[in-house]
């Protein structure tokens, strides 16, 4: 489950990869896998959401890491050379790095 706050101290990344259309739902696909069998289990990970674009034109990773130091040793790991590689053969990836300014949910009513 995703943690959003802005009292978190996570590091946040919003991931927009443009990819055509006939390559969307294949490279979901790939993310969730590597995600699944790999990146949940490295040091620091905690949570990742894959969204797919209307218009079949981007795929949207919101990920969160306990530190940018642990999610640049998971950049930096050797067994995802192949990942990261087929994700920029497939996809133009744009990392936007944030801070959470607000959150809402049916939890919550101000905004925490």
């Amino acid at each position: 489950m995703a943690t959003i706050s802005r009292s978190s101290e996570f590091f946040t990344l919003v991931n927009v990869f443009a990819v055509a259309p006939e390559k969307q739902k294949e490279l979901c696909g790939h993310l969730a896998q590597v995600t699944e069998e790999l990146i949940q289990h490295l040091p620091g990970f905690v949570s990742a959401s894959f969204h797919l674009s209307h218009d079949g034109e981007h795929v949207v990773n919101y990920a969160q890491w306990r530190t940018e130091a642990d999610f640049r040793a998971m950049h930096a790991d050797p067994r995802l050379k192949d990942h990261f590689t087929y994700c920029r053969s497939v996809s133009r990836p744009k990392p936007i790095f944030c801070d959470v300014t607000h959150s809402f949910d049916t939890t919550s009513q101000n905004g925490a």
